[in-house]
């Protein structure tokens, strides 16, 4: 059964990891999906870009709309947002999967990254999420999906860290009012975030390519990603989804099958609370 099929999908980002990820396990469905991105000439250190990723969802028979988009500024996101819905008719689902990292303590944290971050992940998200709102309200089955991280205050995650865990938080916490805000329309709001590290550009080229061996493909991601979608959205809403249990729950027992070396040790990604303290240290 193929049943995102003609459904309508905004996603912030999209153009490369987990996001095109996602969109492509959406894609093969045959579903319509909207990438808003920046990246419109690929980057020195990371591959794909907005053109690219469309080009990937159609190969798996998705219906691509690549918008160059940044959704820090409220008439980009508003113009994009109106030709989705021009184009395909209404919009479903909105993913909100844009995201920037800084990983840095305070004194060594600039003023400019610090706002890119809470700019992109914190106001980008409420923004797509509050312009598609009206139409997800006549949406099927409707959804809100941020790749935000499990709420957990423990002083460690601040201590590392602080800007990026705030701007991280900052999304999980929109998702969060927004279940709340939204139940009595139907519409669902849950954040989603991986248990383990991902074998991503982001991963290597931030965080260090020596934990590949220890994560797992994106693929873990996007397969959680499209068990969330399709789950009742009156009745599922308001979660804070770790990937791996969210597998588990649709009767997934082969988790081998996503490791970058199988058998190794794996590594446990930001925010989950069985992270070694040694991997911790920046």
């Amino acid at each position: 059964m193929s049943f995102f099929k003609d459904k309508t999908i905004v996603m912030s980002g999209g153009s490369r990891g987990v996001g095109l990820e996602i969109a492509k396990a959406l894609g093969k469905d045959g579903a319509n999906i909207a990438i808003l991105a920046k990246t419109t000439e690929p980057h020195p250190k990371l591959p794909g870009t907005l053109y690219t990723a469309a080009e990937d969802i159609e190969k798996v028979g998705g219906n691509a709309l690549p918008l160059v988009c940044d959704i820090r500024f409220e008439e980009q996101v508003q113009d994009s947002v109106s030709q989705v819905v021009e184009k395909f008719g209404g919009i479903d689902i909105c993913i909100n999967n844009a995201s920037a990292i800084h990983l840095s303590d305070t004194l060594n944290t600039p003023m400019k990254r610090y706002d890119l971050m809470h700019n992109i992940n914190v106001r980008g998200t409420f923004l797509l999420s509050q312009t598609c709102i009206p139409h997800l309200k006549n949406g099927n089955n409707p959804h809100i999906l941020t790749l935000g991280p499990p709420l957990d205050i423990a002083r460690k995650w601040f201590g590392i860290t602080l800007a990026y865990t705030t701007a991280k938080y900052g999304m999980s916490l929109i998702a969060h009012g927004l279940a709340e805000e939204l139940g009595e329309f139907g519409i669902a709001s849950n954040c989603l975030w991986p248990r383990t590290a991902l074998d991503t550009a982001a991963v290597q080229n931030v965080i260090g390519s020596e934990l590949v061996k220890g994560s797992r493909k994106p693929s873990i991601y996007a397969d959680a990603a499209y068990a969330v979608l399709k789950r009742d959205s009156s009745d599922c809403t308001g979660n804070f989804f770790l990937d791996q249990d969210v597998l588990e729950e649709e009767g997934v027992t082969d988790f081998e099958q996503y490791a970058i070396e199988p058998g190794q040790q794996l590594v446990s990604d930001f925010f989950v609370d069985d992270n070694p303290e040694d991997w911790m240290q920046l």
